[in-house]
């Protein structure tokens, strides 16, 4: 998130109390690739933390409520499209999925001199307008939206852990491929160095544009046909385009056991009897 505290600064404090405000809204957003792009209500750009927030006019945000609950909070935000920040191309394909947001006010007339945070979490669902008034509309989710996830693991035959993390412990080293596309099909893509024999390998496992009109957007291999892959979603990829793929796991513990040799890491209840148990003997 911004380094932009809660608390009134000096000067926007001076600025609140005034007779006639010179205050305006600005945006901060941080993508999942690391880009960073800063937005204001202001007329003109205004240089906040050493981040340039264009002026977007069009960009505002729905109603504003600060609560001591714990209720998941969220807001909506809505604006304009621009050919120089926001495009609809970047929404298609992914790109803004996810991103942290801080939303906060200034007083323009001195951007650094404090700041007044409004809300701040991250994007929850963004959809683009259709013709030529086209725009956008996204779901701010606070950071109470965390509290509405299960914290507590419940029994599964397969394994919980993602492969490669602190539970798994698989070296992923030598587990991630470079290489370029070279056939699309739908979904489906056909990657250099992936073969029949081996394109098993990263199904469950992510796929990373490194160049191109989709360069850093991620997307999850949900299969394999022959030597080719098949994606979650579609992606705007050319042939030549780089990539890495990132190996996968199926999560079973016979997996785990015979192509990972990591049987004793698995987070997993392969062998705990399920609700089936009851239709293997007959009744009385």
């Amino acid at each position: 998130m911004p380094n932009l505290g809660p608390n009134l600064g000096p000067n926007l404090g001076a600025a609140l109390a005034d007779d006639v405000t010179m205050l305006a809204l600005c945006w901060r957003i941080i993508r999942t690739d690391g880009v960073a792009l800063g937005f204001t209500t202001h007329d003109r750009p205004l240089d906040i933390a050493g981040l340039r927030h264009e002026s977007a006019p069009g960009m505002a945000p729905s109603a504003v409520v600060h609560a001591n609950s714990l209720d998941v909070g969220t807001m909506d935000v809505a604006g304009a499209l621009s050919a120089d920040a926001i495009t609809a191309h970047d929404l298609a394909i992914g790109r803004y999925d996810g991103a942290a947001v801080a939303l906060f006010m200034v007083d323009w007339r001195n951007p650094d001199g404090g700041a007044q945070m409004l809300a701040h979490g991250r994007l929850g669902s963004v959809e683009a307008g259709s013709g030529a008034d086209s725009g956008f509309t996204a779901s701010l989710l606070g950071p109470t939206a965390a509290l509405s996830a299960t914290a507590v693991e419940s029994y599964s035959p397969e394994c919980r852990a993602e492969l490669g993390d602190q539970r798994c412990r698989v070296d992923v080293r030598g587990r991630r491929r470079l290489g370029a596309v070279t056939g699309i099909s739908a979904n489906s893509l056909t990657i250099s160095g992936v073969a029949a024999g081996n394109a098993d390998d990263f199904v469950e496992g992510r796929l990373r544009v490194r160049g191109g009109a989709a360069a850093g957007v991620d997307r999850r291999i949900i299969g394999s046909d022959d030597d080719a892959l098949l994606i979650d979603e579609p992606l705007p990829v050319a042939i030549g385009d780089p990539v890495e793929l990132r190996e996968g796991c199926d999560k079973r513990f016979v997996t785990c056991q015979a192509r990972f040799a990591n049987g004793r890491n698995f987070r997993g209840e392969p062998h705990v009897p399920g609700s089936d148990v009851l239709t293997r003997f007959g009744g009385l």
